[in-house]
């Protein structure tokens, strides 16, 4: 029997609020390693929240976030984040391989100019996502698929492992939708992990393997069967489980998570 997955993502007792908003309620959740997993929920269930969280953009009220056994902080040039799309300026005069370089901006020095292993690890992500023939057309000229594989290619340049993609099918056609999906299978085949949220149940059975399904609180998480059920997506999408508290918990800031 094979060992049982590492969980990659750590989540204990995380609680967010934006001002009075609680965002995220005492959540506890592990993501395991090389998987590929929906972030599912109704609108203002926290997905969002929780993508932003493991970035360190949101402050937390409780809890902690982990990397494997190091704190996020010590790991962001593990994580690629890609937003939303309507959060993106399509028209800025910028090409695609312009908008890949920007990925790895992270681990230049402050005046650093681009090595060979830079461009390299640049043209491997064009490669990879198969827009090197799009290298030099601007990004506005592009359609919605076309679009998101640069930004694809460009947390690939970035060298990550770990991908946290926001709402990245929205906007897709079919063959936008079958292509991405398609995408992240591959990557999940060769062990990468990704985290995406995503808003259709339908496409979440389809094409993801794991599943954490949120309402503020955790409803479920596992695999996407065992979290799909009727019962589950009646609590998370129509009988208003969204518990607060007033109640937070010191934060827990140390070197090692233990295993």
């Amino acid at each position: 029997m094979p060992p049982a997955p590492h969980n990659i993502l750590r989540f204990s007792e995380v609680t967010v609020r934006h001002g009075p908003v609680l965002a995220l309620d005492h959540l506890s959740v592990n993501i395991p390693c090389g998987s590929l997993t929906a972030l599912l929920g109704p609108n203002g269930a926290g997905k969002s929240t929780l993508l932003r969280s493991i970035l360190g953009w949101h402050t937390l009220d409780t809890g902690e976030i982990r990397i494997g056994d190091h704190h996020t902080h010590h790991q962001l040039p593990r994580l690629a984040y890609l937003p939303q799309r309507h959060l993106i300026d399509w028209d800025f005069p910028i090409t695609v391989r312009a908008v890949v370089e920007q990925g790895r901006y992270p681990t230049l020095g402050l005046f650093t100019r681009f090595s060979k292993t830079d461009h390299a690890c640049v043209t491997r992500a064009l490669d990879e996502l198969d827009i090197t023939a799009l290298a030099d057309r601007q990004i506005s000229q592009l359609s919605g698929g076309q679009q998101q594989r640069v930004f694809l290619a460009r947390a690939l340049a970035q060298g990550a492992d770990i991908f946290l993609l926001d709402e990245p099918f929205a906007g897709l056609d079919l063959h936008a939708t079958e292509e991405l999906a398609h995408i992240l299978r591959g990557w999940q085949a060769q062990g990468r992990t990704v985290v995406a949220v995503v808003h259709e149940l339908a496409l979440a059975r389809e094409h993801f393997v794991n599943a954490v399904l949120l309402n503020t609180r955790l409803i479920a998480a596992g695999e996407i069967a065992t979290v799909l059920t009727p019962a589950n997506i009646d609590l998370a999408y129509r009988a208003g489980h969204c518990a607060h508290t007033d109640n937070p918990l010191k934060i827990i800031r140390t070197a090692n998570f233990p295993k």
